[in-house]
């Protein structure tokens, strides 16, 4: 999954695509509504791109875990974000059996949910060129050691 240009704006719903710059910030397209707005160097923008869920074990970048949902649902979309909290721990649960739950809260789960919703709603929930790739790659391995 490509979530390169993609970010989140605190205190704005939804996500946005970078689509040019201007002399004080930026100029972001948001995925849903298609309307182009400048925002400012001071708002906080993060890109997905960026952004880590922790585990007891290690870091694990968001696009690994929105592959895990796309993967558990078949690319379809995931349950609602507006669920109750225990029913997004739960589901988050069976996505990524190991995340921290000291350290990732229900909140951070609901915007993890509602960002793959989107992300999927406008067809970016896909199984990227790279990954399709990879497989065949791995396959090929493993038939040549067999074969020696």
């Amino acid at each position: 999954m490509n979530v390169e240009g993609i970010i989140a704006v605190s205190g704005k719903p939804g996500l946005y695509k970078v689509v040019g710059q201007t002399k004080n910030g930026v100029i972001v397209q948001g995925l849903l509504d298609d309307k182009k707005v400048a925002m400012s160097t001071t708002s906080k923008m993060s890109a997905l791109q960026d952004i880590a869920i922790y585990t007891y074990t290690e870091e694990l970048p968001l696009v690994d875990v929105f592959d895990k949902i796309r993967v558990k649902e078949d690319g379809k979309p995931s349950i609602g974000h507006k669920s109750s909290a225990a029913i997004l721990t739960a589901y988050f649960k069976e996505v990524l059996e190991d995340y921290d739950e000291d350290r990732v809260y229900p909140s951070d789960i609901k915007k993890i949910i509602s960002w793959y919703n989107t992300l999927q709603k406008v067809g970016l929930a896909v199984e990227t060129t790279e990954e399709a790739d990879e497989a065949p790659k791995d396959e090929l391995l493993e038939e040549t050691a067999e074969k020696k």
